[in-house]
């Protein structure tokens, strides 16, 4: 049975290799890194990130297409200005995300 930081390490690193200018969701990221069915597992995993972290986690978005923070939220202004500047629209939806989706 995995822990709790092999499971960090894993989704972390599945995290960390979504090419610029791809996106991907946390089910997605869940699946790839092992772990099916454990979305809320990979945004409880970001919710802990250090703000200086290199890890590209404005490229995780929810399942619709949209950034899953308050929109009025600092996180959700950083978030999608990250996105913007790889060239992503300020609001991505469904069918941006089907033709941007990693992996």
């Amino acid at each position: 049975m995995d822990n709790s930081s092999t499971r960090t390490e894993a989704i972390l690193a599945t995290i960390a290799a979504i090419p610029k200018g791809r996106l991907s969701t946390y089910g997605h990221i869940a699946q790839a890194a092992g772990y099916s069915g454990n979305a809320r597992l990979v945004g409880q995993i970001l919710k802990q990130l250090p703000s200086d972290s290199s890890i590209p986690w404005f490229r995780v978005i929810n399942a619709q297409g949209k950034i899953s923070f308050p929109e009025s939220s600092e996180h959700y202004l950083s978030q999608k200005n990250a996105l913007m500047a790889e060239g992503h629209p300020a609001l991505i939806g469904k069918s941006h995300l089907s033709k941007k989706l990693w992996p």
